[in-house]
C-alpha cells in the first residue's frame, strides 16, 4: 500500500508560482537571444517576482523542503537563463556587458555554493530575498531600459557582496 504524506498548506500556490516563474524566465531568455531586450526585461521582471513569490511562500512554511530546494535551484536557473544570454549577446558588440554579465553569473553560483556548504556543515545560513530581488530588478530593468552597461556590474557587485558575507558567516561559525 502506497501512503501519501500531507503536504504543507498552500504548497500547490507556492509550487505553481515557482514553476511559472522559471517557465517565464525561459520565455525571458528566447527574448534576448532574438534581440528583444525591452521585452525580456519586462518578462525577467515577472518571472523573477514569481520566483520570489514563491521562494518567499516556501521559506515562511506554505511549502515543503522540495519547494525550498526548487527555489535554489531555480534562482540559479534565473541567473543562467538571463545573464548567460547576455553574454552570448553582447560578446562581439559590448565586451563591458559581456564581462559584467559573466561576473554577476559567476559570482552568483559561488555565493549559492558558500550557502549550501554552510548550511550542509550544519551553520545558519540565512538566504536573503533582498539580494536575490535586487539582482533581478538590476538586470530586468537594465534590459527593459538600456542600462545593461552598468547594470549587470551592479548585479555583480551585489553578488560577489553577498559571497563575501556569506563566506564570512562561514568563517565566523567555524571559529565559534
Amino acid at each position: 500500500m502506497v501512503r501519501f504524506q500531507r503536504q504543507p498548506p498552500g504548497t500547490a500556490i507556492t509550487r505553481t508560482s515557482t514553476l511559472l516563474g522559471m517557465f517565464v524566465t525561459v520565455l525571458a531568455a528566447v527574448a534576448i537571444v532574438d534581440g528583444m531586450d525591452t521585452r525580456a526585461g519586462a518578462l525577467a521582471a515577472l518571472g523573477g517576482a514569481l520566483l520570489l513569490l514563491g521562494g518567499h511562500r516556501a521559506n515562511h512554511g506554505l511549502g515543503g523542503p522540495v519547494d525550498r530546494m526548487l527555489t535554489e535551484l531555480f534562482d540559479r536557473a534565473w541567473d543562467a537563463c538571463i545573464l548567460a544570454p547576455i553574454v552570448w549577446e553582447s560578446f562581439g558588440t559590448n565586451p563591458g556587458v559581456a564581462a559584467g554579465a559573466l561576473v554577476a553569473l559567476c559570482a552568483s553560483f559561488l555565493s549559492s555554493y558558500v550557502r549550501a556548504r554552510g548550511a550542509a556543515l550544519g551553520y545558519s545560513m540565512e538566504e536573503s530575498h533582498v539580494t536575490r530581488g535586487l539582482r533581478y530588478a538590476l538586470v530586468s530593468a537594465g534590459l527593459l531600459f538600456g542600462w545593461l552597461a552598468w547594470t549587470v556590474w551592479a548585479a555583480a557587485f551585489v553578488s560577489v557582496l553577498a559571497a563575501a558575507v556569506r563566506t564570512g558567516q562561514v568563517a565566523r561559525e567555524e571559529r565559534a
